[in-house]
């Protein structure tokens, strides 16, 4: 497994200059996940300062199943190889006609399968090896993201969409331009706030994610949530923009002054 991204440096998909001194573990956002009686991670890395805040380093440290934040990767790939031509193509599901872009930010699972088995299997498995995304492994080309064959830590994915942001990753500008703006759900005179948000299941446990970045003032700050729950009952949809939201105001967002 690859370790944390301040601890091991070399990791390809993390950030380039960093150092233990500058990671502030923040206990107070623990109240976020207890009174939901989650277990759960949150990284938040401020790029202009180069610094760190992380409530639970050891769960960012493990790896999950990415769930639907895989159609970030997905979507890049589809892109890259012509299997998608820009965000308007439409793939027809049933009676249902849905572009990359209205897929994406439904989440739809259909729409991303069919784009994965027409990238197929190898060339899949050519960019998780050029990418270093995660664990790497394909089952089926139509579920691996999804059935806990391919896993994730909450660090890997912080450093996968930091490289995104900037364009940095191993695929054209233009498709990781394309692919930035469709995960850019809020616009406002003060903020910007982008992400793609994940849920699957790990045995008896629902695994959610968020990860995106949050820009004020042409100043990115990058997130990933990460928690797991058995409760049945618990509104994952809702709790996720919860925490993401009250953590983000605890730390001063929202008011376009970062």
């Amino acid at each position: 497994m690859k370790t944390f991204g301040l601890l091991l440096l070399s990791a390809t998909l993390w950030l380039s200059a960093c150092s233990p001194n500058n990671v502030e573990d923040v206990k107070s956002w623990e109240k976020y996940f207890t009174q939901h009686k989650l277990e759960g991670c949150f990284m938040l890395f401020d790029n202009g300062q180069g610094t760190f805040k992380v409530y639970n380093i050891d769960r960012a440290k493990e790896r999950f199943l990415p769930a639907s934040t895989f159609k970030i990767f997905n979507s890049l790939v589809g892109l890259q190889t012509g299997v998608i031509s820009d965000t308007n193509m439409v793939i027809q599901l049933d009676s249902v006609h849905l572009t990359m872009a209205e897929a994406f930010r439904a989440s739809s699972v259909p729409y991303y399968q069919e784009v994965a088995r027409r990238i197929g299997k190898d060339t899949m498995q050519h960019w998780l090896d050029s990418v270093q995304y995660g664990n790497r492994k394909i089952s089926r080309i139509d579920s691996f993201w999804l059935d806990n064959s391919l896993q994730i830590s909450p660090d890997e994915e912080l450093g996968f969409v930091k490289q995104l942001y900037f364009n940095q990753l191993p695929f054209q500008q233009r498709v990781q331009e394309l692919v930035s703006a469709v995960m850019l759900q809020e616009v406002t005179p003060k903020y910007k706030l982008a992400y793609k948000t994940g849920w699957g299941m790990s045995g008896a446990k629902n695994i959610a994610w968020i990860a995106g970045w949050i820009e004020e003032n042409k100043h990115p700050c990058f997130f990933v949530l990460n928690f797991e729950t058995e409760d049945k009952s618990l509104d994952i949809r809702k709790v996720r923009m919860e925490i993401l939201r009250n953590i983000l105001k605890e730390e001063g967002f929202f008011e376009g002054k970062k």
